[in-house]
């Protein structure tokens, strides 16, 4: 009995591990391969986290919509405008743009700033909407 109690528990415990694994890998899987995050974690980041949003469409999309709380930079101007919001570089910040391509280009030269952690917004506004989140306009 004392055997098949071990048994047990060894195999209680395989299945704790497996199960943990299987939660922390997508955040491991995101930490190794810069993917960005979905709209689920980017919320998590901007309300557990206080990151920053920084959209970096053209003006007129941005007006049309964007994440509440999002600061509007275009991507052409990002390094000088960036250093102009002043913004805590120990926070968290999140890339935005209409698809998530723009931000994915821009995410090595934000990097390249200082910022602690930076990430991009996988499918960018349209994944988003996709998701039945609240756009500001």
């Amino acid at each position: 009995m004392n055997f098949l109690t071990q048994i047990d528990n060894l195999a209680l415990i395989a299945l704790l591990l497996v199960s943990g694994l299987a939660l922390f890998l997508p955040t491991l899987s995101t930490l190794i391969s810069g993917k960005g995050l979905s709209p689920a974690e980017a919320t998590i980041w901007i309300n557990r986290r206080k990151a920053a949003v920084v959209d970096l469409r053209p003006n007129i999309e941005f007006k049309a919509g964007h994440l509440p709380g999002a600061k509007n930079i275009f991507v052409d101007q990002l390094t000088a405008n960036l250093e102009k919001l002043k913004l805590d570089r120990k926070n968290p910040l999140i890339l935005v743009c209409g698809t998530g391509v723009s931000s994915r280009k821009a995410l090595a030269e934000v990097q390249k700033m200082g910022f602690a952690e930076v990430s991009t917004l996988d499918g960018g506004v349209q994944a988003w909407q996709a998701a039945a989140l609240p756009l500001v306009k």
